[in-house]
């Protein structure tokens, strides 16, 4: 038997709360299963499990916050007998245990007439996607939690309860003024923007550690994009309008194309010591319409070819927006790539996320004089970036891998 464990999503995370369970005990799962969901300040995730088996016991209750690491529920080999699962791992996990804890009470137990909510009403309120403060203050409210919902899959938040909650008592008939200062005093006014205040102090936290840990080195080089966009132009004449590759699909295949020339950008700084790693999944800096930054991984974006890069580019944002990326996607990020050209900055000097190495940068493409031959002329020019953990590699590797991305930049047809 092993253990199913609260993974850590990025290093800034210390727990997450774990929302639902999508299978039940002596279910059977495969490897790659979704089998829960869980909120971290990034918005809620889906995990995987990474081997075959039966469900044993599931040991942790939905609404609970868990550290990472922590034992989530018990998973038996096919060939294993079934068996008692440990004391040490009950059922209903006692609040004394040190790495989960239930999430703090904002009042006390809400009344009782609030608790005697009709069956259906109940089944259809514990389906609809929130976080643990959101549902108590809006049974406190007798808040219908179907009705704050959106079909975007995202979860209810508690800044949304409390934005209709004021709403509901704005609108509610003229009372005494007596009662109107006892409501005024128990209501807290909701937050601008609780997701991304969370979001925006779990970024601070991962930044700091990388600006007080990592020796970062800047390098950039200005690319000639004039042959490879008259070659996309080219190439997208030929396809229909969903079958396009967009210039950012062009950028990310060069990038790992790059990095299985020069591997060593490609990997993690752990226990002091470098650490390759085989498959290339870069993270894709993803702003968020809410607020906030997501960098999920593409997985295996080696094995792509330029067509299944953008598929997978356009189905990865996608799902970051609606708030359906897994597990693996937000754990084995190799390397990152961030490109703000959309947004006219002409260059990126990034900033690594730890245990990275590296982060390559891309800036916008604009019309610039460029000598060639001896020769001036005016081409499509873009300023790529890298920044490099010192620990781990040097200028003299950084810069190769620029050389390699600007060769194939020039002689894109080696991208399909």
């Amino acid at each position: 038997m092993s253990e199913f464990i609260m993974p850590s999503l990025g290093a800034d995370m210390e727990s997450a709360v774990l929302m639902e369970w999508r299978v039940k005990e002596g279910e059977r799962v495969t490897k790659g299963q979704v089998i829960a969901e869980v909120e971290t300040s990034k918005g809620v995730i889906e995990i995987e499990v990474f081997e075959e088996g039966i469900v044993e016991k599931l040991l942790i209750a939905p609404d609970t916050e868990c550290a990472a690491g922590t034992p989530l529920a018990i998973i038996r080999s096919e060939g294993e007998t079934a068996q008692e699962s440990p004391a040490k791992t009950p059922a209903e996990p006692p609040a004394k245990t040190a790495p989960q804890k239930p999430l703090p009470s904002a009042s006390a137990e809400p009344p009782r007439e609030v608790l005697e909510i009709k069956h259906e009403e109940l089944q259809q309120t514990q389906r609809i996607k929130a976080t643990p403060a959101a549902r108590k203050k809006a049974a406190e409210m007798g808040i219908n939690l179907a009705e704050l919902s959106d079909t975007s899959g995202l979860a209810v938040h508690l800044n949304t309860v409390q934005s209709a909650q004021q709403k509901a008592q704005e609108s509610a008939p003229e009372e005494s003024p007596h009662a109107r200062e006892t409501e005024t005093q128990d209501a807290q006014p909701p937050r601008e923007n609780t997701f991304a205040d969370g979001m925006r102090q779990a970024i601070a936290k991962a930044m700091s550690r990388s600006n007080a840990e990592i020796p970062h080195y800047y390098l950039s080089c200005p690319i000639n994009m004039t042959p490879a966009l008259t070659w996309l132009e080219e190439l997208n004449g030929e396809r229909s309008i969903q079958e396009r590759i967009l210039p950012a699909a062009l950028l990310i295949r060069a990038a790992v194309k790059a990095l299985q020339e020069v591997p060593q950008l490609n990997g993690f700084w752990q226990e002091n010591t470098h650490q390759l790693k085989k498959e290339i999944n870069p993270g894709i800096a993803i702003s968020l319409r809410k607020g906030g930054l997501i960098t999920p991984a593409l997985i295996d974006a080696q094995e792509m070819d330029l067509q299944k890069t953008m598929q997978a580019l356009g189905e990865l944002i996608s799902r970051t927006r609606s708030g359906k990326l897994r597990g693996s996607e937000m754990t084995q990020q190799s390397i990152t790539i961030t490109n703000l050209g959309d947004l006219g900055v002409e260059r990126v000097y990034g900033v690594i996320y730890p245990p990275q190495v590296a982060i390559i940068g891309f800036g916008r493409i604009s019309d610039a004089p460029w000598a060639q031959d001896d020769t001036l002329s005016v081409r499509k020019v873009l300023h790529a970036t890298i920044s490099g953990d010192h620990r781990a590699t040097d200028g003299h590797t950084g810069a190769l891998f620029l050389d390699k991305l600007n060769q194939l930049l020039q002689n894109p047809k080696e991208l399909l």
